[in-house]
């Protein structure tokens, strides 16, 4: 961190925590129905003593993004995060408050600042490399000790956009190694939050919210007392009317012991989201997702559905390793079988930086020229495929609303309808069919109602990395110093050769990201 005085004032400091978000179609409006709603600037906003902060927070993926000068001119202090393609977003956001007030403290954090350390430095007065208590020594440098929480309790009161649904994190980080995530990259282990806090979380969301949401990257885990410790937790606070209905994230090997799901569905859980990803075992066994492998997933899936839990899942589309043909006949399948859930999503896969998988296209040459972090996003092709370039772009096209499939995607859900309306509760089977709308509706996205992939496709993409179009957000909303122009110029990974470009290769080669990650997982 690097220490930056300031004058001390008696009044409140004030507080601006945004998550940046870049939409994956190109658009700028919010999607305040995307489930789950982003909830770094909830926890982080906790780092701040309340009675000597004046904190509010500003989140891109429901609100759209923020252009709004007498609140970018508002803040003593900009805190951000967000995903890997974020960090444009970071530079404007910088860029406007720095023009409205060249005092303003720029604290930066998130998955891209992680694998930008040395980049992030030369445009942000803090950079945060570790996990979200890393704010509260932020802010003790900043300012003072007076300003910091003695606890990092979620804000849940300045979450304008969370509104049904709650949302509570009982861990962290997961314990497997697939080599396409990004919690692989940077290497953490599986981390348990003491179930006081994990009460304390559910009880301040207090009783207006349901369902409530475990936003942890894997709720099973790999402490088994630490998962029946929570299913008690949950049952009492459902005793007490905190919670009536719940959903969490959990990994295939949760469908291993039969018991737990009867565990899960007598605490009262309605949905379980879990990546499979793909049904190709070869596929999931060079990206080392074995898991997935032990049980065949369409039983997971049948077994999960009968049990009376919705069962959610998202695919990825590998077009360096598999060609189209294959996917597509993956594809058909999927929506072929009405005993399963249709995706949640459908993208293909991307190499995340700091990933196995991002090193494993580094050292064979294959990241497409001019590529910009921005394109880092499951839309657009950043890699070379095995089939022609221009079969694969339209290919993305074509998935955005499964352009093709219609038909048979209505097929698929009255079939299912018919099968499981016996197992599953109306608001289950909304949420069950909702995915086969999600992903085949064309509706203009004028409305920030409306979820990210109730879209029709942008006709001025290319779905190329080098000469996809930029978001209009790279045009300053209003004028900036010229000093600060330069921030919205896209930030190039790639050169004109796929070569990765000067100013990223001190972050991208060093050995804390690169040559140790590779060593550790390497792909197949």
């Amino acid at each position: 961190m690097k220490s930056k005085i300031i004058k001390f004032r008696k009044a409140r400091k004030r507080i601006l925590i945004v998550n940046c978000f870049f939409d994956e179609m190109r658009f700028t409006v919010g999607r305040n129905t995307q489930i789950p709603q982003a909830m770094g600037p909830v926890y982080l906003a906790g780092a701040f003593l309340p009675d000597a902060c004046d904190v509010r927070l500003y989140d891109e993926m429901s609100s759209g993004p923020l252009e709004d000068e007498k609140l970018l001119s508002w803040p003593d202090m900009l805190v951000f995060t967000g995903l890997n393609t974020a960090f444009d977003r970071m530079l404007h956001l910088t860029a406007y408050v720095r023009t409205k007030n060249e005092n303003a403290i720029v604290v930066a954090g998130g998955p891209a600042i992680r694998n930008l350390p040395n980049l992030s430095k030369r445009y942000f007065d803090y950079i945060c490399l570790g996990d979200i208590e890393e704010l509260q020594q932020v802010v003790e440098d900043a300012f003072d000790k007076q300003h910091v929480a003695d606890q990092m309790n979620p804000r849940y009161d300045l979450a304008y956009w969370m509104t049904q649904f709650g949302y509570v994190e009982s861990s962290r980080y997961c314990n497997f190694k697939c080599s396409f995530c990004s919690l692989t990259g940077e290497g953490h282990g599986y981390k348990k939050y003491d179930l006081e806090f994990i009460r304390r979380q559910i009880i301040n969301l207090g009783k207006r919210t349901d369902p409530v949401v475990f936003i942890d990257n894997n709720f099973y885990g790999n402490d088994r007392r630490f998962f029946l410790d929570r299913l008690a937790l949950i049952r009492e606070l459902r005793s007490d009317g905190y919670i009536k209905r719940w959903s969490a994230l959990v990994t295939n090997d949760f469908f291993y012991d039969d018991e737990n799901l009867a565990l899960v569905k007598e605490a009262g859980c309605i949905a379980l989201f879990s990546g499979l990803e793909s049904f190709d075992v070869k596929w999931l066994q060079s990206v080392n997702k074995l898991q997935n492998t032990r049980i065949e997933q369409i039983e997971i899936v049948r077994k999960c559905l009968q049990a009376g839990v919705v069962f959610l899942y998202g695919t990825m589309f590998d077009v360096t390793r598999r060609h189209l043909a294959d996917i597509r006949h993956e594809l058909d399948f999927i929506i072929d079988h009405p005993g399963i859930t249709l995706p949640s999503y459908i993208s293909i896969i991307v190499p995340i930086l700091g990933t196995p998988h991002f090193y494993k296209h580094l050292e064979a040459g294959s990241l497409l020229p001019l590529t910009k972090l921005r394109d880092l996003e499951s839309t657009t092709l950043c890699v070379k495929p095995l089939d022609p370039v221009e079969a694969v772009t339209s290919f993305i096209y074509d998935i955005q609303t499964l352009r093709g499939y219609k038909r048979k995607v209505m097929q698929h859900s009255w079939k299912f309808y018919q099968r499981y309306k016996s197992n599953l509760s109306r608001f289950q089977m909304l949420v069950a069919l909702s995915n086969a709308v999600k992903i085949s509706a064309q509706i203009t996205p004028g409305a920030t109602v409306l979820p990210r992939s109730f879209r029709p496709r942008n006709r001025k993409r290319t779905h190329l990395s080098t000469t996809e179009i930029l978001d209009r957000v790279y045009q300053p909303a209003f004028p900036v110093k010229s000093c600060y122009q330069s921030y919205f110029k896209p930030t190039l990974l790639t050169g004109p050769n796929g070569e990765i470009t000067q100013e990223l290769a001190p972050d991208i080669y060093r050995n804390r990201g690169g040559d140790s990650c590779r060593a550790r997982f390497k792909e197949a």
